[in-house]
């Protein structure tokens, strides 16, 4: 019986060849099961999402404090906590953060070629690879005018 429509016959002779394929192989080959294809397609469209979403990067440092000017201090000490250190004078108010971490910086290598006659004699070549760790510290300042943050500083090699 010839095809009325050409997608019909296409899908007639599509899925002739599954149930062929599952009567000769006693199970469907990982390539042709539908629900999988039918998962993929889903995902497909949200492959430059993921894509994007891997190069983002949150907000710096100067983004995240500058959401705090013009604040009261009040606003300040319940965001951030209780202030390392404050400081009054000529009408100013100074609250200092302080953060201190300690960081792993990766080593270089240490050993080299011991043998069995010494240092310097062919064999092998052994050691290890060193880690070392390294205080750093970020001290976030802010002047306050009137009992609003009127702006910050920070310095530090932690501060990034």
């Amino acid at each position: 019986m010839p095809c009325r429509c050409a997608k019909s016959c296409s899908r007639l002779r599509v899925g002739a060849a599954i149930r062929w394929a599952e009567t000769v192989n006693g199970h469907l080959p990982p390539l042709l099961r539908r629900s999988q294809m039918k998962g993929m397609r889903r995902a497909l469209p949200l492959l430059p999402l993921l894509a994007l979403a891997a190069c983002a990067i949150g907000p710096s440092l100067d983004e995240r404090l500058a959401t705090y000017i013009g604040r009261s201090e009040l606003e300040l000490v319940s965001s951030l906590g209780v202030p390392t250190r404050s400081y009054e004078t000529g009408g100013q108010k100074f609250l200092q953060y302080e953060e201190n971490r300690t960081v792993a910086v990766p080593g270089g290598f240490i050993g080299g070629p011991w043998g069995p006659w010494g240092p310097y004699s062919r064999g092998f070549y052994g050691g290890f690879s060193t880690t070392a760790y390294a205080p750093v510290q970020c001290d976030v300042t802010f002047a306050l005018r009137e009992g609003r943050v009127a702006s910050y500083v920070y310095r530090g090699q932690g501060c990034a």
